[in-house]
């Protein structure tokens, strides 16, 4: 069989690339759950096999289990003898081509975290620069096995020892992986918040972002602000002018023109309104704001983009909320005015 016609499979070794030196020295792959034990009596009981799953890790969330299921019958009954597998190592930052050379067994003297193993024969490793974008955003898959498609046939180019076309449409690849990873981290943002922010939680989060922002900020005790959660001001003793009556929504869902309203109608002369949400505004409500320029609204998306903006001067227990890590991503390049 030639190698236009087998199933080309991807697999990581680990976040970190632990199982990096047992795949390379040892020629094997391998996966994990080492507390199920041998399972090569299940066979291809998938029934079976979650129910293992669900007896080994009780603690598993219903949902998780179908899919570390998916990933153990793939590895023991779908891979087969002659099934080309592809390796991103972390270490070397290499990528490592081989072929399946046998039967899945359970051997915990290897590795053992890793003691589903399958032998391979390594046939080529390639630096990463001789693959697409595209290529390596498929392999970049963020399950530990997975079956390579849509660029297959760059691996198999590179292991004919042909030069794939790498540079075809890189850019827009990169460009559009950037935007996954950009709407990936707000949707993040978001969800973080209103899981281990909601309510009160939230009120001192944006009271602090505020601080972050060159604002002094009071927090409303529970039960007592009569629909303002925080006062923030300028100077000291909040005494000075512009005063901001600060409302606070958990919601994910769409605050009204009521809501806004009734924020307004606790704003004097001279002071201000802002209402924080993380979900939106219905379009009545940011109607009513529209023409009040002492009123302010700040929905779900445009909150995170203040995180980003001044989340270096948030101190250590929100960045502890928030786990983030600035990273650089492709720009598209804007092409010259006349190009053809």
């Amino acid at each position: 069989m030639s190698d236009e016609d087998k199933t080309l499979w991807g697999i990581h070794a680990g976040r970190l690339g632990e199982a990096d030196s047992l795949f390379l020295k040892k020629n094997v792959i391998a996966i994990g759950w080492h507390e199920m034990g041998d399972i090569t009596s299940i066979g291809g009981d998938r029934d079976a096999l979650k129910a293992r799953i669900a007896e080994t890790y009780p603690k598993a969330k219903p949902g998780a289990i179908p899919g570390t299921a998916g990933q153990l019958f793939r590895f023991i009954n779908e891979m087969k003898s002659g099934d080309l597998v592809i390796y991103p190592s972390k270490i070397d930052r290499r990528i490592h081509v081989g072929e399946i050379t046998g039967e899945y067994r359970f051997d915990p003297s290897l590795g053992d975290d890793s003691p589903n193993l399958r032998p391979v024969a390594w046939r080529g490793e390639y630096p990463r620069t001789r693959f697409s974008q595209g290529a390596l955003y498929e392999i970049g898959s963020a399950l530990p096995l997975f079956q390579v498609k849509n660029y297959a046939d760059e691996f198999l180019a590179a292991l004919a020892g042909e030069t794939p076309s790498s540079a075809d449409g890189d850019e827009e690849t990169a460009a559009i992986v950037a935007e996954e990873i950009e709407a990936t981290t707000r949707d993040y943002v978001l969800k973080r918040l209103a899981r281990e922010a909601k309510g009160y939680p939230l009120e001192h989060f944006i009271a602090h972002l505020l601080e972050a922002m060159g604002y002094k900020t009071r927090v409303t005790p529970v039960g007592t602000d009569a629909g303002i959660d925080i006062i923030a001001h300028r100077d000291d003793l909040g005494f000075e002018p512009p005063i901001i009556k600060v409302q606070v929504k958990s919601s994910e869902g769409s605050v009204g023109d009521p809501i806004v309203s009734a924020l307004y109608g606790k704003v004097d002369d001279g002071e201000f309104g802002l209402l924080v949400t993380l979900g939106t505004f219905t379009n009545q409500a940011k109607s009513f704001a529209r023409n009040k320029s002492n009123l302010r609204l700040i929905d779900g998306d445009e909150l995170v983009d203040l995180i980003f903006e001044y989340y270096e001067f948030f101190d250590s227990k929100y960045k502890g909320l928030l786990p983030l890590k600035q990273v650089y991503v492709p720009e598209p390049i804007a092409s010259s005015e006349g190009d053809s």
